[in-house]
């Protein structure tokens, strides 16, 4: 524990405990700066009278190792919510040399889990992701992963097959929203010759490839009721049937599963079967998007350059902090990656990064990235701001709206004004910019579905739902 842990002694520390026992205790901060540049720390200890250690202190030795952990020793119990967001967490004097002790271990131990399964973080979301993992990776139960695009849904199932009892067998990924409804069938049970027009001869699918291993149904919101019912049928005694097959066959896999859909919302709208949701979902596994756990940033960014003579100014982390991360790890990933390419070594500074922000918000059609808002007020301003983006086809908007509502004076509403559409709910601003869009397309669904940045299946999905078809 000792090569691990590092004490910034205080007069509180010093004057309680045997502190040598549980790490290294250095009375200067030049010297804490020195253990960090030669060797991973995985713990500092402060003690609470050491205000020398705030929170530019902390970003500058996390430059080193992202992933050290900086806790505050207390005299009595210390509010959580009252700690600095450098801070991970607090040690209370009053539960003694033991029990300090014993949480640092279990500090270290969380830490090990981290690691095992190759997730870079210090977050508290993520290690709580972690240990789940660690508890339900070695049974057969099937897992539900949820959390958006790029958040690590593979990553985490990967972590599950790692530490399984099947982890010998093959671990298979498909993502199910990718593949043609038609065709997703015969990729996952397989099809017999001459099944259909071009199968000229029998092939396995995905679950006899994965049999005795673990197979992992990204975007499984995706499928079709009908192909909800082959699944629930395997889930339930192994059974399929393969394309162009009467007779049935086996399989002994587990099943882990993905979505970034809200499964009870689709279930309310009868577009996935309740069943189903509560066959794989035994166990639930959140995943949090970047915007929630930006204390893993510095990590991350350690972890893409670890071979590259890269660095970032302080500003540039500010941005990137404030930044929301639509596309979670995979943007981030694809910032590092652009660089890389672009600045090779030196200094990555704020114009960099505000640079890049601009250009992702100009391919997402300069719709707003919503700020630490909840996924439902997010999408509601997204949607607010679409409407009013239009810009030239703002009267066009008000005359649909007015059209709509009887009683309602088109004079009393002003052509430019946000009042339009204030009174609207979600789902009335949502079916009114669908429509204009399709107006603007002649019909084109495919273009219409580009230009609201949604794919075609959504897109059709709300065409039934708002009955536009």
């Amino acid at each position: 524990m000792k090569n691990n842990v590092v004490i910034l002694s205080g007069n509180d520390i010093h004057n309680t405990m045997a502190w040598k026992k549980i790490g290294h205790v250095v009375d200067e901060l030049s010297e804490l700066y020195q253990i960090v540049k030669e060797s991973e720390v995985d713990l500092i200890i402060v003690g609470d009278d050491r205000i020398d250690l705030r929170g530019q202190v902390a970003v500058k030795i996390r430059r080193f190792n992202g992933l050290t952990d900086i806790w505050k020793v207390t005299q009595n119990n210390y509010d959580e919510d009252k700690l600095e967001d450098y801070f991970d967490g607090s040690f209370s004097l009053e539960i003694g040399e033991k029990g300090i002790t014993n949480k640092v271990k279990q500090i270290l131990k969380e830490k090990d889990i981290l690691s095992r399964y190759n997730i870079i973080a210090r977050s508290p979301q993520m290690k709580l992701v972690a240990k789940t993992i660690h508890r339900i990776a070695p049974t057969d139960v099937p897992i539900l992963i949820v959390g958006a695009s790029g958040t690590g849904k593979e990553l985490v199932a990967k972590a599950i097959h790692k530490d399984s009892k099947r982890k010998s067998d093959a671990f298979v990924a498909i993502n199910c929203g990718a593949i043609a409804e038609g065709l997703l069938e015969s990729e996952l049970f397989g099809h017999e010759k001459g099944a259909f027009t071009g199968s000229v001869s029998k092939r396995e699918g995905l679950f006899k490839k994965a049999d005795n291993g673990l197979i992992f149904l990204d975007e499984i919101g995706e499928t079709k009721p009908e192909m909800q019912v082959k699944l629930l049928r395997v889930l339930e005694d192994g059974t399929y049937y393969p394309v162009g097959s009467s007779n049935a066959e086996h399989t002994n896999v587990r099943i882990v599963s993905a979505t970034n859909r809200d499964l009870l919302e689709a279930i309310a709208e009868k577009n996935f079967r309740e069943d189903l949701y509560f066959r794989i979902g035994v166990v639930k596994i959140i995943l949090p998007p970047l915007f929630e756990r930006k204390t893993d940033i510095q990590a991350l960014l350690k972890h893409f350059w670890h071979n590259e003579k890269l660095d970032y100014s302080d500003s540039a982390l500010e941005l990137l902090m404030r930044y929301d991360w639509p596309g979670n790890i995979r943007q981030l990933k694809n910032f590092a990656d652009r660089m890389v390419a672009l600045k090779q070594k030196g200094m990555v500074d704020a114009d960099d990064v505000r640079q890049y922000i601009e250009e992702q918000h100009s391919q997402s059609n300069n719709l707003p990235v919503a700020t630490g808002k909840t996924s439902e007020e997010a999408g509601q301003e997204l949607i607010y701001h679409a409407i009013l983006s239009l810009g030239s086809e703002i009267k066009m908007l008000r005359d649909l709206i007015t059209s709509h509502l009887p009683n309602a004076n088109p004079q009393e509403v002003h052509p430019d004004s946000p009042e339009a559409v204030k009174g609207m709910t979600v789902d009335q601003m949502e079916k009114m910019m669908i429509r204009q869009v399709l107006l603007e397309t002649d019909g084109n669904r495919k273009e219409a579905a580009k230009k609201l940045g949604m794919g075609e299946r959504t897109l059709y999905r709300k065409l039934s739902k708002y009955n536009l078809s």
